[in-house]
């Protein structure tokens, strides 16, 4: 009886390892889709965020040397009546610099550092505020969409440039950006953050935030932050990018000419550590 019973639990245990054997093996072509599938999915998206060439536009840099500056069409921005600067940190050189060269008022918002930017010579507000998708309070932290604050500021109907940096929310917050509020902003440079859905927002949200700028906005630059440099997300470098994106009202595209990047006014966001800038876009 012993015996016949150690062979039954042998053959029970074969029988179980040849079914998990044959189920990883059904397993692997479908997972190997699924990848195949993201890859595709991310060259396509990588291929949105393409910049043109723009016969009118003349890059400078708007910000601090390294994180916390931007690169935009100075020579493009004479027409903004007000700008509007989310994600500050307690520090806001982009905001400064927009306010002083062209001025104009600034709004600068962030409810997690509450700290307010320095700025002696602009006219910059610090609002202790977040970008959301909707009205709400969380955890003591205020939030509101980008045409109400625009409204609150009086700024409901006057052409303005924006600067977001927002650490994932600003999926969530653009698509929830009417369509005649994104007709009024002359240029817009931001920090995306996530490639796939590995990060905040999914990858069709991505696509979809990416597809509505474009049919208002030219892709005209794009930077990739060192900081988050990686390997594992071909062709990104990087996980966080900046993206600058200019009015179709202004922007000028020549179609014969490629942006060969990066940019010499680029800089790393962190000067200590490699680069990882690809030599062409």
């Amino acid at each position: 009886m012993a015996r016949r019973r150690f062979w039954l639990i042998v053959g029970a245990i074969a029988v179980i390892a040849i079914a998990a054997t044959i189920a990883r093996e059904q397993i692997k072509p479908r997972a190997a889709r699924q990848t195949d599938a993201t890859v595709d999915s991310r060259h396509a998206y990588f291929e949105m965020l393409q910049p043109v060439a723009l016969t009118n536009c003349e890059l400078q840099r708007f910000g601090e040397p390294n994180d916390g500056g931007y690169l935009m069409c100075g020579n493009l921005l004479g027409g903004i009546q007000s700008g509007y600067s989310y994600g500050i940190s307690g520090y806001d050189g982009w905001g400064c610099d927009v306010s002083t060269k062209f001025n104009v008022a600034v709004h600068e918002y962030d409810c997690f550092d509450t700290t307010q930017p320095k700025c002696p010579n602009g006219r910059t507000k610090f609002h202790p505020e977040c970008v959301g998708d909707k009205t709400e309070t969380v955890e003591g932290r205020v939030f509101d969409t980008i045409k109400n604050q625009l409204a609150r500021n009086g700024d409901g109907a006057k052409r303005i440039v924006l600067k977001m940096d927002v650490e994932g929310a600003e999926w969530g917050s653009l698509l929830s950006v009417p369509d005649d509020v994104l007709e009024r902003i002359d240029q817009f440079v931001i920090e995306f953050h996530g490639v796939g859905d590995e990060r905040n927002g999914t990858q069709e949200q991505k696509r979809r935030v990416v597809e509505r700028l474009r049919r208002f906005f030219e892709v005209a630059h794009i930077h990739f932050n060192n900081a988050t440099c990686t390997a594992d997300l071909p062709p990104f470098p990087s996980w966080a990018y900046e993206v600058l994106f200019v009015s179709k009202r202004l922007a000028v595209v020549d179609p014969h000419r490629r942006v060969i990047g990066p940019h010499p006014l680029d800089a790393p966001n962190l000067p200590s550590s490699p680069d990882c800038q690809p030599k062409s876009l």
